[in-house]
């Protein structure tokens, strides 16, 4: 059980992930993501009498005939809908060569995205994983809700430390059955590489995403994509602990690490878009407000 500072600073950490999540969604992104994410269809609210300049597709014809003028019948959207949000916890997301590391990234993007759905009126649920499921928690609605999101996206202690992306989603197809807005945050980092393990995770996304809206939020650190010369380097796979030097002073090596990075990226988003999956691409040195605008954009002008 963690001290009664340990808890303190948990409390601490959710208070001040709020407050910066909550000005950016109060400010620039509910209006956005309410004209973005539509419900399920319509409900039937009332039948009225017809005004000129109704639609006379609306008319109710059994009325009408009753009371001897038209009437038409008006509905309203269903606008619930549910936000869940797929957390990748494994290993390769606590690194950081800045100030904020991938897993706090994916913690700040996915309270934003909480407290837009909050605003509403719609659930939220949470799915972590490594190579395995770590937790699934059940769409709710209401603020203490999404703050025990928040708070487990920052600091639930995973026992797994590899990545499975294609089982994570296999659960969530298994347990969630209504159709839902499902942002995957992840690095898509993983260790099995070979083309039977790309294909499974590829039909996989197909799959949930013809199920759910799936948007893959692809996260990164710019030092995953380039290396600064500063000599002879150990690196440790986080998720192996496998150990490989690389010599950064040659320049051949720095090129070589760049565009391996670049076609890896390049690949995956190309096989998400072949798939009609949308992609965020965040780094932990870029604004991640912007990404996000910009998705909402594209989408909004695609509607």
């Amino acid at each position: 059980m963690p001290s009664d500072l340990q808890i303190n600073q948990i409390l601490k950490k959710v208070r001040q992930v709020e407050i910066r999540t909550h000005r950016l969604v109060t400010d620039a992104l509910a209006g956005a993501y309410h004209s973005v994410f539509k419900g399920q269809g319509m409900d039937f609210e009332e039948v009225r009498e017809y005004a000129t300049g109704d639609d006379v597709r609306a008319i109710d014809w059994n009325v009408t005939a009753k009371m001897g003028r038209p009437f038409i019948k008006k509905f309203r959207e269903e606008r619930e809908l549910t936000l869940m949000l797929v957390v990748d916890l494994s290993r390769s997301g606590l690194f950081s060569s800045i100030d904020q590391s991938k897993r706090e990234l994916a913690a700040e993007i996915g309270s934003v995205l909480a407290f837009s759905a909050t605003r509403n009126s719609d659930k939220v649920g949470l799915l972590l994983f490594t190579d395995r499921v770590e937790k699934f928690i059940a769409p709710q609605k209401g603020r203490q809700h999404v703050l025990r999101v928040i708070r487990e996206m920052l600091f639930f202690e995973p026992c797994g430390i590899g990545t499975d992306i294609a089982g994570a989603l296999d659960y969530l197809n298994k347990v969630l059955n209504r159709r839902a807005v499902t942002f995957l945050l992840s690095d898509f980092l993983e260790n099995d590489q070979t083309s039977r393990s790309s294909d499974l995770l590829l039909n996989t996304l197909a799959l949930t995403h013809r199920r759910h809206d799936l948007i893959c939020t692809v996260l990164s650190d710019p030092r995953e994509i380039e290396l600064p010369n500063v000599g002879i380097l150990t690196f440790e796979d986080a998720e192996t602990g496998e150990l490989v030097e690389i010599d950064t002073t040659a320049k051949s090596v720095r090129s070589h690490y760049s565009a391996e990075n670049k076609k890896r990226l390049d690949t995956l988003f190309r096989n998400l878009r072949q798939r009609g999956i949308d992609i965020i691409d965040l780094s932990t040195d870029r604004s991640y407000l912007a990404a996000l605008n910009q998705f909402f954009a594209n989408r909004s002008h695609r509607r």
